[in-house]
């Protein structure tokens, strides 16, 4: 039984006659209706004080990352990082808000009718955002990971499992020329808008390329934003290679509010492939502009459970018809990886051991949630080389140092536009970006991962090419990746 049209079904259990009188008494109301909804305008905020709330963990999840993760300065902080947001609170000099440096913390607001909102660095792990009714006093309480790293100084191991590049001259085949025009089109915007903080190229294995804006380097870790989805994608992939997890299986959990027949709840229809695709038919929380209010947003800036907000979802569509794009998404898929690796240990480690520590991705950490989480839909800190390696993944084919890690089948499913996709140009695959039906200026094979504030590793096999970009950008004129890739290529003879 299709169960989202059976539920249709049962909605439209409504007798004639009730429908009919319905009807003419809203035709005979009709008139005043009108007359007073005319006097009537919805202008009151409802979600204010989640709002400010959640402004005020956003910047704390920002500073202590900033400060703590990117070991970067207060004033650069504010000058680059908060830049972002609409309004930020204080100055470098002083505000609302105190840094405790021993402990890795950060406070912003007085209490009061919003509350304080706070960020704790922890270890392996980043910033992670508390909520209200914690103080710093249950820093002991939240998660931290400190697993031992490989063995070896990353500055001594040949790139790419480590740092150490080896000098050579550029390939016959690379206009230098063209290739500091390309870098100079990343960097020098016409908008302060875009801020380009780092570009690396990759070609052939060999870095041929690499730049940082001032204060910035090799080691800088910042926020992925919605690229760590596709670190997400390559986790789970490993798993679906394991036969742990199945793409076309019902997710196999619980949801909320749990309904009264938990047996025949519709939301049981969705499948991995579905939440991979952004199709899963659930209600739109962050596309529908309340990511800064409720939803996902909750648990990235106000210490909010990741899992119970992700399954609170009523369903409003059939899984798979239409592509929405949604953080909960993500998490739901993460959700079930969880569940698939079953111990806390195993998941835990799971990023580590499975892909960061096996292709030399050192400089990378992955948030969790108060809960221990992970918050792999936006919440991954790294660095420029740490990204390539991982486009140097999939360019492979999956394959590191002669050692399988990811199925080629897995490759080609995050590559195939997802069914959803097809009347706005098939531009999605499993948590990758594709090249748009409308661009014939860009190779076809060509995928990118891609987060906000221009955060972009994009892969294009048929050049045998990984270009990686970072950015601080802010306010709505975004940079474009496939004009970047436009302008490597020609570069590339």
């Amino acid at each position: 039984m299709n169960l989202f049209k059976e539920l249709t079904r049962r909605q439209a259990r409504y007798p004639l006659a009730l429908m009919l009188s319905t009807t003419l008494l809203g035709a005979s109301l009709l008139g005043a209706t009108v007359s007073v909804q005319a006097q009537q305008q919805d202008t009151y905020d409802y979600w204010q004080h989640q709002r400010e709330m959640i402004r005020r963990g956003q910047q704390a999840v920002f500073m202590c990352n900033g400060l703590f993760t990117s070991g970067r300065s207060l004033e650069d902080v504010y000058e680059k990082e908060l830049a972002f947001l609409s309004d930020p609170i204080g100055t470098p000099e002083g505000g609302d808000y105190h840094v405790d440096h021993a402990l890795r913390a950060v406070e912003i607001g007085t209490a009061g009718a919003v509350p304080t909102m706070r960020a704790v660095f922890r270890e392996g792990i980043g910033c992670i955002i508390l909520p209200p009714d914690q103080t710093l006093a249950d820093i002991d309480r939240l998660p931290e990971l400190t697993l031992p790293y490989p063995p070896g100084n990353p500055a001594q191991i040949p790139w790419p499992d480590g740092d150490l590049v080896e000098e050579k001259p550029l390939p016959a085949n690379i206009d230098q020329a063209a290739l500091l025009a390309a870098s100079d089109w990343a960097f020098d915007r016409e908008t302060p808008e875009q801020s380009t903080i780092s570009l690396l190229i990759v070609h052939k294995g060999d870095i041929i390329h690499e730049r940082y804006a001032p204060g910035f380097d090799m080691t800088t870790r910042t926020r992925t934003w919605s690229t760590a989805k596709s670190m997400a994608s390559t986790l789970i992939g490993m798993l679906v290679d394991q036969g742990r997890m199945d793409l076309d299986e019902p997710l196999g959990f619980g949801w909320y509010p749990e309904a009264r027949s938990p047996e025949t709840d519709p939301r049981n229809a969705i499948t991995l492939r579905h939440v991979l695709n952004m199709s899963s038919g659930l209600e739109s929380i962050d596309n529908n502009r309340l990511e800064y209010a409720t939803g996902s947003g909750l648990s990235y800036w106000a210490g909010a459970s990741s899992v119970t907000g992700a399954r609170s979802r009523a369903l409003i569509r059939e899984p798979g018809t239409r592509f929405d794009y949604e953080n909960y998404d993500t998490l739901l898929a993460v959700y079930a990886m969880k569940l698939a690796l079953g111990g806390e240990k195993e998941y835990a480690e799971f990023p580590r051991k499975a892909l960061l520590d096996r292709i030399g991705m050192r400089n990378t950490l992955v948030s969790t949630d108060r809960f221990g989480d992970f918050i792999l839909s936006s919440q991954v800190y790294t660095n420029a080389r740490d990204l390539a390696r991982f486009g140097l993944l999939y360019l492979n084919g999956g394959v590191w140092n002669g050692e399988r890690l990811l199925s080629e089948e897995w490759i080609d499913f995050v590559r195939t536009p997802a069914p959803s996709t097809a009347e706005i140009g098939s531009i999605y695959g499993g948590q990758w970006w594709l090249v748009p039906d409308s661009r014939n200026d860009v190779p076809k094979d060509a995928y990118s991962t891609a987060g906000n504030r221009g955060q972009f590793t994009i892969v294009v096999p048929s050049h045998d090419l990984v270009i990686v970009r970072r950015g601080l950008d802010y306010g709505r004129q975004g940079f474009d990746r496939w004009d970047l890739t436009r302008e490597v290529l020609k570069a590339i003879n």
